[in-house]
């Protein structure tokens, strides 16, 4: 593998990488079998866990990677941080790695929390100085202050979790791999990860996360790989990849490919349709980022049910625009459409925009139910005919559940049930519930 101090181009590059394990079928059991079976060809038979695979990872790209069991994910990882090296082909890596690949990896179980930082970081490449430097973050970071010094053998899975995963982000790597891992965690601990990696991505810094949990993925990553058996059958937007990927998986036809051939796509595979572009527009104006906002105006990469939340489009205009339209979508992740306001249906008049601004949609309570969800964005000209930029579902946002327990369906309805016992109650119980109703 290659190693450069200044990043280039690419982080990660996979050209044309394969990995063969050989499968023996028997095994001596004892001294005298071994004899004989040397003395006999001993069957085996040759497994692919990646075959011919090449992809390319920038600087600042969340590169999830999906799959069935045996599709090859954790092993692309462990190629990735050299603890396998590849049959053939060749792996670039530029930039100090940082892995959780396994739950507890690097701890040793008799040692204490605090030691086994100080060991583990070690391990990634961090001096003992910077260590010591970083150590009351990682330990605040890990939620550990009352465990950190009684041995990591008496820690829960999630603790585990926590705590490795403190130490690979405060590593300061400039690639961190994570495969699965972060699923062991409370809820609250999810949302710290969440936020460090949005930080870490913020910085220019590389992702690459292997999950089954698609959900995550869609959230967390701007690009995905689906693995099947060794190869990749496509590479692209998250939402896409997955979308088909759970179409394969449940034999149905996927309804809205997006996605070309990446390379080293399967030899078999079924010719992918025309793909549909996911942004498009004339130009005059462009969205440049959109944002998701809690109610003091902070990002947040999740929000519960009933919080404010403020979609913030970030926009340039290139030359004066009369009375520009803003609107957003919402889409369930099974492609129904939920919502899709804009500025001039609300009576929230522009009249003219130029240079760079930003729109904000906002509102009180969110009423979205727990799920991930994809977010378009646009904006069009006054007759709401001419697309200046629209963004198609490139943007997700995950909603966690509150403490009502809500879960079936797309979005809460605020309204309120009533119950008659008995005819002779009916007019009272009438009156309470149609109580503030307005009829037409």
């Amino acid at each position: 593998m290659d190693r450069a101090t200044n990043l280039p181009r690419h982080v990660v590059r996979f050209e044309h990488v394969s990995k063969r394990f050989r499968i023996q079928h028997e095994r001596p059991r004892s001294f005298q079998d071994l004899l004989v079976s040397g003395m006999r060809r001993r069957e085996s038979e040759e497994f692919w866990a990646l075959r011919d695979v090449s992809f390319e990872a920038e600087p600042g790209v969340s590169l999830g990677v999906i799959g069935a069991n045996g599709s090859g994910k954790s092993t692309m990882l462990k190629l990735l941080t050299r603890i396998l090296t590849p049959t053939s082909g060749r792996i670039v890596v530029n930039g100090r790695v940082s892995a959780l690949l396994e739950l507890g990896a690097g701890f040793h179980p008799e040692l204490s929390g605090r030691d086994n930082v100080f060991l583990n970081a070690s391990i990634l490449g961090l001096p003992r100085r910077e260590v010591a430097n970083r150590f009351d973050d990682i330990v605040r970071f890990a939620g550990l202050e009352r465990f950190i010094d009684i041995p990591v053998k008496h820690y829960s899975s999630g603790m585990y979790a926590r705590l490795g995963f403190a130490v690979a982000m405060h590593v300061d790597p400039d690639i961190l791999l994570i495969d699965e891992v972060l699923s062991v965690g409370d809820e609250g601990f999810q949302e710290r990860c969440l936020d460090a990696i949005r930080t870490f991505h913020r910085a220019g810094k590389t992702l690459i996360l292997v999950s089954h949990d698609v959900a995550s993925i869609c959230n967390i990553c701007t690009e995905a790989i689906w693995l099947e058996s060794g190869r990749i059958r496509a590479h692209g937007p998250p939402r896409v990849v997955v979308s088909d990927y759970q179409a394969a998986a449940h034999g149905t036809a996927a309804p809205d490919l997006k996605v070309a051939p990446a390379a080293g796509a399967l030899d078999d595979a079924p010719p992918p349709s025309e793909p549909v572009p996911d942004r498009w527009g004339s130009g005059e104006v462009e969205i440049l980022d959109v944002e998701f906002l809690d109610g003091d105006g902070q990002p947040r990469s999740a929000f519960r049910m009933g919080q404010p939340l403020v979609i913030a489009l970030r926009y340039r205009a290139k030359e004066r625009i009369e009375a520009p339209v803003f609107g957003i979508g919402l889409t369930s992740v099974d492609g129904v459409h939920i919502a899709g306001p804009n500025t001039r249906v609300d009576g929230a008049r522009i009249d003219s925009i130029y240079g760079d601004g930003r729109v904000f949609y906002a509102t009180d309570e969110l009423p979205l139910l727990p799920g991930v969800y994809a977010v378009s964005a646009s904006v069009y000209d006054e007759t709401c005919t001419h697309a200046y930029d629209f963004h198609d579902r490139r943007y997700a946002l995950r909603v966690l559940a509150d403490e009502s327990g809500v879960r079936y369906g797309l979005v809460r309805i605020p309204a309120r049930w009533s119950h008659v016992a008995g005819a002779e109650r009916a007019e009272r119980l009438n009156a309470e519930t149609f109580r503030g109703v307005r009829r037409a």
